[in-house]
């Protein structure tokens, strides 16, 4: 179990956070005290419970020498030992790194990978999979560039998800998905496999990293498209390219001031989004998390309609209900990934 010192430091240093924020100490940065103070207060919740229940069964195997407590010690004893292991494991939880940008709003992008046609209808239906799973929790999902296929699929999607931990819910969709069904263009009935490819990241605060102006290239244009809503035919149109990387940011709403905006937000979340994987890659030279890699090449989960079958790789998950998955209920197939990560960490920890 963790060490009592490590339990009496955090709780020391909560006490002083809530002494420091109940005086309004100057000349501190009490947005700071404050986050710290929020982001400990769950793990010295665990801390309490847990010493509390340790306390209990002190007591009460002290009280199995009273003939008068025996009985009552030998009835509570049994049930408080059985809650032990699952107090520990969750105050365990508590204690893991926080992902800093686990509460931030996430770029959604999503493209067709092969399978022509076939992946960009498979796209659009990922595109609104992931709109249903954020109006169930309530989120807001704003389409920041899509392009749609001649057939009513998706050639190029990208959103910003933005409500209460929407990084930490959608972090492990960033791979390629698979999908196997018969085409409705297929006369044959034969199954075909194509895919599309999903890439989540933590949206970027200006304070994240510093754009050299200098590095960046700015071309007002016409957008052109094949007539989807969210594409209008428009001098406005911007493009930014980040010229050391090559990366290539095009917004085309109806204000060229609104689509300088978006287009630098969404180059900021990009570039910072490489330096997380530059970090991450660093960090994991040595081993390959069980949840993957991260890495946007990899195929993470396959969607089998004929079957009903929806089975993510990583963790060897097979769900017989494919429907209920698109239709946005992906909260099951989140937990197991997010409980598998945390299993993966705790592993590296106490190893």
């Amino acid at each position: 179990m963790v060490p009592n010192d490590t339990l009496m430091q955090i709780t020391q240093r909560f006490e002083f956070l809530e002494a420091a924020m109940a005086e309004g100490t100057a000349g501190t940065d009490i947005a700071a005290l404050a986050k710290e103070y929020s982001d400990l207060k769950p793990v010295v919740e665990e801390i309490a419970a847990y010493q509390q229940l340790v306390a209990d069964i002190e007591e009460a195997e002290e009280m199995l020498s009273d003939p008068e407590m025996k009985a009552l010690a030998e009835e509570e004893l049994p049930e408080m030992r059985a809650r032990l292991p699952e107090v520990e494991q969750a105050l365990r939880l508590t204690l893991l790194p926080k992902d800093e940008a686990d509460a931030r709003p996430a770029m959604l992008e999503i493209r067709p990978g092969t399978g022509g046609d076939e992946a960009s209808l498979f796209a659009g239906d990922l595109m609104r999979m992931y709109q249903r799973y954020a109006e169930s929790r309530r989120w807001k999902f704003e389409i920041i560039e899509f392009q749609e296929s001649e057939l009513g699929g998706v050639k190029e999607l990208v959103a910003r998800v933005s409500g209460e931990n929407v990084f930490a819910r959608l972090k492990f969709e960033s791979g390629v998905h698979r999908v196997q069904r018969v085409p409705t263009t297929e006369s044959g009935g034969r199954i075909h496999t194509s895919a599309a490819t999903v890439a989540v990241l933590p949206e970027a605060e200006e304070v994240d990293l510093v754009i050299n102006p200098n590095d960046l290239r700015i071309d007002t244009m016409r957008a052109s498209g094949s007539g989807g809503q969210h594409v209008n035919t428009t001098d406005s149109a911007v493009r930014i390219t980040h010229i050391p990387t090559g990366i290539i940011v095009v917004s085309a709403e109806k204000s060229q001031h609104r689509n300088r905006e978006i287009a630098m937000q969404v180059m900021r979340t990009r570039l910072y989004d490489m330096e997380r994987q530059k970090l991450h890659d660093e960090r994991s030279a040595d081993r390959k998390s069980q949840v993957g890699s991260g890495d946007r090449s990899e195929r993470i989960r396959t969607y089998n309609f004929p079957q009903g079958r929806m089975t993510d790789h990583r963790i060897n998950l097979t769900l017989y209900k494919l429907d209920q998955v698109m239709a946005g209920e992906l909260d099951e197939i989140i937990d197991a990934l997010t409980a598998d990560a945390q299993a993966t960490m705790l592993a590296e920890m106490e190893g």
